[in-house]
């Protein structure tokens, strides 16, 4: 029953958007009702912060690859590309400017 009720609570509350502070509120509530002892609240805090952290994670890196993929589609230059055409345009005005000192 208490798996079936932390499978619930997984998929009811989602997990992923959980912050440690709703998810001890909601361990305070199970214990005071009942509902589980204070070590097994303990281990259901500790299991769903970490399934937490993990589903974060797992979607920032989602959210970063589609990011990528979609900046690649739009075919944009990078901070890298443009930063090397700054320095060839310095070198091209460093050489003009070279130049049109030595036809004065």
């Amino acid at each position: 029953m208490k798996e079936l009720m932390k499978n619930v609570v997984y998929a009811g509350v989602g997990a992923a958007f959980l912050t440690k502070e709703k998810i001890e509120e909601l361990n305070r509530d199970l214990v005071e009702k009942g509902k589980m002892t204070q070590e097994e609240g303990k281990q259901f805090v500790d299991e769903l912060i970490k399934k937490s952290e993990n589903v974060k994670d797992q979607l920032e890196l989602w959210i970063s690859q589609r990011v990528e993929d979609k900046i690649k589609q739009l075919d944009l230059a990078t901070r890298d590309e443009l930063a090397d055409l700054k320095r060839q345009v310095e070198e091209l005005q460093v050489a003009l400017n070279t130049r049109g000192g030595e036809e004065s």
